[in-house]
């Protein structure tokens, strides 16, 4: 049973990688180098960060990187803000008397502005910043606070995240919400690894907050998803593509699961508001696909995909909810030469 947590801040708890990014370019042009795409940057920062100035700025000394990227970061960091279920979870700990601590690389002055902003200090029963390595502070944090590792576990959105808790032996979550991709995280080798808090949260009161089922065989737990998604047509022609961290961020179609008792249309109609906030007409299907443990998805799943094309009613007005990071309106064929999931591309080429 999980009766301690001890999280990472940054991806994690709060959102600051726009400001991060923002900072660090800062710290590239003054050293002369070149800027980094969000895609670039995302691929190549690390922990701890020395390794990525070592690699981008090994001439400039580090006293004059820190001092570049945190006057940038200061003037910046308004832009941080809590993630989607943050405060919901640390909610859901303080309910189940599970104790919460903070293990995270964030600047001291930072991290004091950041958890005034969001209001979760008070939640934190210890909080451990400015730790370059966590590596070398995880098993200080496990005596100093009597903490069981059977009973304890990790959670963030980085390699070296998950590989701290291994140091440690205690358990790991890596969460899809901040710098690492997919892969990045599998080749970690978390426990677990969850879109968001939000699913953690379901995942620890199904299962008695252990990280597993206890008796439950897979077979009996574990069932087809249902799901319906569709590819959207503006007056134009062009067609509505949302990018995933759960797709290895890749892009793909708005759509989600069909809930008991409810008809496939109803579900799309549903869902595609629920995502994007429009509202859509002339829905047609096209085909049904089998997707079962997809390596482009971010865990083992098996969906039966109820694919469809559909019209926007109005003027197109999009507005992503939390499970979308980005969206774009492109002709068909541009959709097919970008990096779109595999059901998407057979769904594009049927059409």
């Amino acid at each position: 049973m999980i009766r301690n947590i001890i999280f990472d801040w940054s991806g994690t708890l709060v959102d600051d990688l726009p400001a991060v990014w923002e900072a660090t370019n800062y710290v590239l042009t003054k050293a002369k180098k070149a800027e980094m795409t969000l895609d670039q940057f995302r691929a190549e920062f690390c922990l701890p960060f020395t390794i990525f100035y070592d690699k981008h700025t090994p001439d400039v000394p580090l006293p004059q990187l820190e001092e570049w990227f945190h006057g940038r970061f200061r003037q910046v960091q308004s832009s941080v803000c809590a993630l989607p279920h943050a405060l919901d979870f640390l909610q859901f700990c303080r309910a189940h008397k599970m104790r919460t601590f903070l293990l995270s690389t964030v600047a001291v002055d930072h991290f004091e502005v950041q958890k005034r902003a969001s209001g979760f200090g008070d939640f934190l029963e210890k909080p451990y910043v400015g730790v370059w390595d966590k590596r070398k502070k995880i098993h200080d944090i496990l005596a100093e606070n009597g903490l069981q590792p059977d009973e304890t576990m990790f959670i963030g959105d980085m390699q070296h995240d998950i590989e701290t808790a291994r140091h440690g032996g205690i358990h790991s979550c890596a969460v899809l919400t901040g710098y690492n991709t997919l892969d990045q995280l599998r080749a970690a080798k978390p426990d677990l690894i969850c879109e968001h808090l939000g699913e953690l949260r379901g995942i620890l009161t199904q299962n008695e907050l252990n990280l597993k089922p206890q008796s439950k065989k897979f077979e009996e737990s574990h069932h087809p998803v249902v799901t319906v998604g569709a590819l959207i047509y503006n007056i134009t022609g062009e067609v509505l593509m949302v990018r995933t961290h759960k797709w290895s961020n890749m892009w793909g179609i708005p759509g989600g699961k069909v809930k008991w008792g409810e008809p496939s249309e109803h579900a799309l109609r549903r869902e595609i508001k629920e995502e994007t906030n429009l509202d859509v007409d002339e829905i047609r299907f096209v085909l049904v696909q089998d997707c079962i443990h997809s390596k482009e998805f971010y865990r083992e799943a098996h969906f039966i995909l109820l694919n469809y094309t559909c019209r926007c009613l109005e003027a197109p007005d999009v507005k992503l909810n939390d499970e979308a990071q980005e969206f774009r309106w492109v002709k068909q064929t541009e959709a097919l030469m970008m990096n779109i999931n595999h059901p998407t591309r057979v769904l594009l080429e049927a059409v």
